[in-house]
């Protein structure tokens, strides 16, 4: 009988890349907000809006493979507050793009302060374990 060579001799990566989109492609346009009635008053100029999703996805620059993150955004407003619809197509406008989270971070952190305009915000992307090594990358304004 015979037996298979080890799986390292069958398969064999040969430089394989999936085809991805540039930065370029990225929506901030679609970004809308809506006016904060409380933003004259203490208990309005303190609160901290967090929201959270685990469905973010885009994909290596080196490979063009899917990557996964969790994405948490965190800001104070000032006069308006971010429209979560418009969030998710923004987010959703990242799927093809090739782009490193490093880049992810702070490229997203620049377009969502442009769009809302907040006291402060902090952007964290929490991207699944890769190889064993899992990374999360932070970004903050006014620059901490």
């Amino acid at each position: 009988m015979e037996t298979d060579p080890p799986a390292r001799e069958q398969f064999q990566p040969g430089d394989k890349t999936l085809a991805f989109k540039g930065p370029e492609v990225i929506e901030p346009q679609c970004l809308e907000c809506f006016a904060y009635e409380y933003a004259e008053i203490p208990s309005g100029q303190a609160i901290e809006i967090v929201t959270t999703t685990d469905e973010f996805t885009s994909v290596c620059p080196f490979s063009g493979l899917p990557d996964f993150a969790t994405v948490t955004l965190a800001y104070t407003p000032t006069d308006k507050c971010l429209e979560l619809r418009s969030y998710k197509y923004y987010l959703t406008s990242y799927r093809d793009v090739g782009i490193w989270y490093e880049h992810l971070v702070n490229r997203m952190l620049e377009d969502l302060v442009r769009a809302v305009e907040p006291r402060a915000m902090r952007l964290e992307i929490a991207c699944n374990t890769r190889g064993g090594i899992r990374s999360t990358v932070t970004a903050s304004y006014p620059a901490e």
